[in-house]
């Protein structure tokens, strides 16, 4: 085997040399820390959307001193380092360009390492889960500002700070990198680092993140070609006292989108979202994942009589949804009083019914926030389709040009779409009163990833038949994204998840491009940091 972009003749040599840094990262490390069968392999070189190159090794570290070990090792075999949380995403920012690199599976530092109520603040592993956090924090009162992704099941904070994690709270609070106070990293020669407060004092708590330049922001969306975050510290609030919800429904994607943006800009939800009318005709539950979820609600009541409100609210929701062919807006508003959050919704509604839209039972954000983090079962369609997500983030004025010039892209491609049985469904979401966030999901039907198989839960894996390859679908996914992204590069719209699917660096003007790659021979000389992640 020659890897990719070695010269020819040198497998000999790519062969011995993988060898070798197998062999020295198990006597470092020790034989259960490293992982060489094909199946392992095969997992940790693909994401949701394709295949990169196999690595040589996966390395699962336990804390820090194992990270910084193992990116020691590999440095000195020549081997590039591919740091992985949770794997779900489809912009390969984990998949090694070559075999010469070694994949490190941060999934084992999943430790909440101390929550400061007094002080607001938790430090987490990077490898942690979205769901780990919340559930260690709820018993205190305690959340974070933005409290993670709908797949927080299994993404982790490693990979949301590197890729842009947004959704529970970002209409309010804005993504995760928004709440960050300080990172623990392991630089490409294996030095650590701490930026914040706690890179003054090593001892001492998270504080601020400014003192002097934002350090922290350098490693923040950086795809992990700087460095390895395998700590951080965040902020926190205390939980809200009480929650409501809403929904509308709207004729049009436009009047909803607008509707959005204006409850956006009243600071009045946590969350704000807008569901594709194909979305919200298939949402129904399994009915074991609808009973878990009824029962939640039910435990989440405030006595017999909230339970007896939430029961009925339920109920009213199934003889009350949202109408077909219909975009609905999805709003949770939360405050220290029921009063506060009776006063948001009341302004939500004013709102709503300007721009045309009339009420629905809040069934949806209602169940979404009850169970925010269930299993994985989503990263297949309902009916097992495989699908594969783009994002732009642009100010809310450019909103409506930004979704006319999809209609466009897809008005273009719509018979080659029929044919081969691709659709695209558009979630349109409030990322702080500033930034409007469309996405894009193309869905079709295909062989699964090996990403697909393992994240299912065992009921689910068994009620779907996997489909055969479909490479002429899959081809027309492909142009489908290419040309998105072109559309978002015409917008200059930015995107979370950058990893090597969105075109970044020949985006920046030249200075600031200059810059990056400055930093990037400063902190990595030998470029074996994620190697051709966010261009560099």
């Amino acid at each position: 085997m020659v890897a990719a972009g070695l010269p020819a003749g040198s497998s000999v040599r790519f062969f011995m040399s993988s060898t070798t840094v197998i062999d020295s990262l198990r006597a470092r490390l020790g034989d259960g820390a490293v992982r060489t069968d094909p199946a392992t392999l095969a997992l940790m070189a693909s994401d949701l959307w394709e295949t990169g190159a196999l690595p040589a090794a996966v390395v699962q570290p336990r804390d820090t001193a194992a990270v910084a070990a193992a990116v020691e090792v590999a440095a000195s075999h020549d081997h590039g380092v591919i740091p992985r949380g949770g794997g779900l995403t489809y912009t390969g920012g984990y998949q090694a360009p070559h075999g010469r690199c070694i994949c490190l599976d941060l999934t084992a530092m999943n430790r909440v390492l101390r929550i400061a109520p007094e002080d607001l603040t938790v430090t987490v592993e990077a490898g942690a889960t979205w769901r780990d956090i919340h559930a260690a924090l709820q018993p205190r009162g305690l959340r974070l500002p933005f409290f993670g992704t709908s797949s927080g099941a299994g993404a982790t904070v490693g990979g949301g700070l590197s890729h842009g994690a947004l959704f529970f709270g970002s209409a309010r609070y804005g993504s995760a990198a928004d709440q960050v106070l300080g990172l623990e990293l392991v630089l490409a020669d294996g030095r650590q680092l701490h930026t914040g407060r706690e890179a003054v004092v090593a001892s001492s708590a998270p504080l601020v993140r400014t003192y002097g330049p934002d350090l922290t922001g350098l490693f923040l969306h950086d795809g992990g070609s700087f460095g390895i975050k395998t700590q951080a510290s965040f902020r926190l609030i205390e939980a809200p006292a009480a929650e409501g919800y809403a929904s509308f429904a709207f004729a049009s994607l436009e009047a909803a989108a607008a509707a959005l943006s204006a409850v956006a800009r009243a600071g009045i939800a946590e969350d704000a979202y807008v569901l594709d009318p194909a979305v919200t005709g298939t949402t129904d539950l399994p009915v074991d994942a609808a009973l878990r979820t009824l029962g939640t609600l039910l435990r989440q009541s405030r006595g017999p009589a909230g339970a007896l409100r939430t029961l009925v609210d339920v109920v009213r929701g199934g003889q009350r949804p949202v109408p077909a062919g219909t975009w609905s807006l999805h709003l949770v508003a939360a405050a220290r009083d029921r009063g506060t959050v009776g006063s948001d919704l009341g302004a939500a509604r004013r709102i709503a019914l300007k721009h045309g839209g009339r009420p629905v039972a809040a069934t949806i954000p209602r169940v979404t926030r009850a169970d925010p983090f269930g299993s994985l079962d989503g990263v297949l369609g309902t009916g097992g389709q495989r699908w594969a997500a783009l994002n732009a983030k642009v100010n809310h004025s450019e909103g409506p040009a930004l979704m006319a010039g999809f209609e466009a892209v897809q008005a273009r491609h719509a018979a080659a779409m029929a044919q081969h049985g691709v659709s695209a469904t558009r979630l349109v979401s409030a990322m702080g009163p500033l930034a409007f966030s469309f996405e894009t999901v193309f869905h079709w039907r295909d062989a699964w990833m090996p990403l697909h198989r393992i994240s299912l839960s065992a009921s689910r894996r068994a009620a779907l038949e996997e489909p055969p390859e479909n490479l002429l679908a899959r081809a027309l996914v492909a142009q489908l994204r290419e040309d998105t992204l072109d559309l978002f590069r015409a917008h200059g719209a930015t995107s979370n998840q950058i990893g090597r699917t969105y075109p970044f660096l020949d985006l920046l003007e030249p200075a600031t491009a200059g810059l990056l790659r400055t930093l990037k021979a400063q902190l990595d000389p030998r470029g074996l940091m994620n190697p051709g992640a966010l261009g560099l």
